[in-house]
C-alpha cells in the first residue's frame, strides 16, 4: 500500500518500534499511561458522549476473559494518550489491525475526533471465548471490516455485521520463490510443521501421528517450528510416544531460516483444533507460503484451512483422530510422483491467484481510499488516504 501512494503512519500496542519495509513504527510507551490520572477525569467531564459509553460497557457486561479485558483497556487507554495528537494532526482514516485493543483505540479515536475508521477482524477476535468484549459495537462504526478468510466472513455476518461491511481479502506474498523440486527417494520424508506450542494447533494429536508412523514402518523426520507454554509437555509427550529421536522442537525461528526448513522440507503438516477455549486459526500464512514453495500439504478440516488445500486437488486433509488416514497419506506422499507433482502445481496456481499480496494490498488500499473520503459528519475530508 505504501506503493500505492498511502501515506502510512504506523503504531505498535506491543514491542514494534524501529523501522519496518522502511517505514518508522511509533512503539507505544506504557509510561504513558500514567498521563491517564489526568486524562480520564478530563474526558469525563468533557466528552460523556464518548466516556459514557466506555463506562455502560464496563458496568453491564463482563469480559469474556481478563486477558481481552486488558487488551481493551490497553486501546481505550492508547486512545486517551493519544487523542490531542490525533487532533491536531488528524489522518484520513484509522486502521486497526485486529478488533481487539487496536479496534478499541480507533473507535474511542474516532469518536473523540471524528476521524473515520476500518477494522480487521481475525480468528483470535472473533473465537477466542466467544469473541473479543466489544467487538459488535466497534465493528458496527466501522466503515468496513477486513477479514482474510471466508469462514471469519461467515461468522461476523451470522452474528448481525452487514454482509456488505465485510471485505475477504487475504494476506499475501511479496515475490514468489521458485519452487522446490520434488525429492525423487522420500524416504525419510521430511516433515515440517510451523506454529505457536499452543492448544489450538493440536500438537498431542501431532505427536500420535509420529509414534503411528513409527509403528507403520514409514521412515520420517519431523522438525516443528515455534516455541511456547506447551514445549516441555510436548518434550515428554514425543518421549513417551517413542519419537523423540524423529522429532526436533526447533524453536522459535525468523522468517529467513523458516524459508530454509521449507527449502529442506516434503511435507507440512497443521494439525490445527478448536481449543477449549474456542480459539483456532484461520488459514496460518506458512501454509500458503509451504504451497509457494513447493512443499506438500497435509491439513486437518479445522478453522478455514481448506479455503487452501483441497483435498486431492491442492493438497490433502485429514481428521485429526483418525490416525490412520494421515498414516496412509503421508505414505503417498512418500511414494506416489505423479500424485505429488499434481498437488504441488494446482497448490502454486491457488498460491498466485489468491495470496498475491500486490493484488490483494491493491483491494485493501481501495477500500481504505473509500472509507476515508468523507469524514464522520459527512464533511469532505482534507487529508491524504492514510492509516494509522
Amino acid at each position: 500500500m505504501h506503493r500505492l501512494g498511502a501515506d502510512l503512519r504506523i503504531y505498535s500496542f506491543w514491542g514494534g518500534g524501529g523501522t519496518f519495509c522502511g517505514l518508522p513504527v511509533r512503539a507505544f510507551n506504557k509510561w504513558r499511561l500514567l498521563e491517564l490520572f489526568w486524562i480520564i477525569p478530563w474526558v469525563a467531564f468533557t466528552r460523556w458522549d464518548v466516556f459514557g459509553i466506555l463506562l455502560r460497557g464496563l458496568l453491564t457486561r463482563r469480559a469474556p476473559s481478563w486477558i481481552n479485558f486488558w487488551e481493551n483497556m490497553l486501546g481505550a487507554g492508547f486512545a486517551g494518550v493519544f487523542y490531542r495528537a490525533f487532533k491536531k494532526d488528524p489522518p484520513s482514516l484509522i486502521h486497526a489491525a485486529w478488533s481487539g485493543a487496536p479496534a478499541t483505540a480507533a473507535w474511542c479515536l474516532s469518536r473523540l475526533n471524528k476521524i473515520p475508521y476500518s477494522a480487521a477482524a481475525h480468528a483470535y477476535d472473533i473465537y477466542e471465548h466467544g469473541g473479543d468484549w466489544w467487538l459488535l459495537e466497534k465493528l458496527a462504526d466501522a466503515r468496513f471490516i477486513h477479514t482474510s478468510t471466508a469462514m471469519g466472513r461467515a461468522t461476523l455476518v451470522q452474528r448481525g455485521v452487514p454482509a456488505d461491511k465485510v471485505r475477504l481479502i487475504r494476506r499475501g506474498l511479496d515475490a514468489f520463490p521458485i519452487m522446490n523440486p520434488l525429492r525423487p527417494d522420500r524416504s525419510p520424508i521430511r516433515i515440517v510443521c510451523v506454529g505457536r506450542l499452543v492448544e489450538k494447533k493440536g500438537f498431542t494429536h501431532q505427536m500420535r501421528i509420529y509414534g503411528a508412523l513409527r509403528d507403520a514402518g514409514v521412515a520420517f523426520e519431523a522438525r516443528i517450528i515455534g516455541d511456547g507454554p506447551l514445549r516441555e509437555t510436548l518434550e515428554q509427550t514425543a518421549a513417551k510416544n517413542g519419537v523423540a529421536d524423529k522429532v526436533t522442537l526447533m524453536g522459535h525461528l525468523a522468517l529467513p531460516e523458516v524459508w530454509r526448513q521449507l527449502q529442506w522440507a516434503d511435507v507440512l503438516i497443521h494439525t490445527g483444533v478448536v481449543a477449549r477455549s474456542g480459539d483456532r486459526d484461520g488459514l496460518p500464512n506458512v501454509i500458503p507460503e509451504a504451497m509457494s514453495a513447493g512443499v506438500l500439504v497435509i491439513t486437518s478440516p479445522a478453522a478455514a484451512t481448506t479455503e487452501a488445500i483441497h483435498h486431492g486437488e491442492t493438497g490433502l486433509v485429514a481428521d485429526v483422530e483418525d490416525i490412520s488416514a494421515w498414516v496412509t497419506d503421508m505414505r503417498r506422499l512418500a511414494t506416489d510422483d505423479l500424485l505429488a507433482e499434481s498437488l504441488r502445481a494446482e497448490a502454486r496456481r491457488w498460491v498466485e491467484e489468491n495470496f498475491d499480496a500486490h493484488k490483494n494490498a491493491s483491494q485493501l488500499h481501495a477500500c481504505f481510499e473509500l472509507a476515508a473520503q468523507t469524514t464522520i459528519d459527512n464533511t469532505a475530508s482534507s487529508h491524504h488516504p492514510e492509516a494509522s
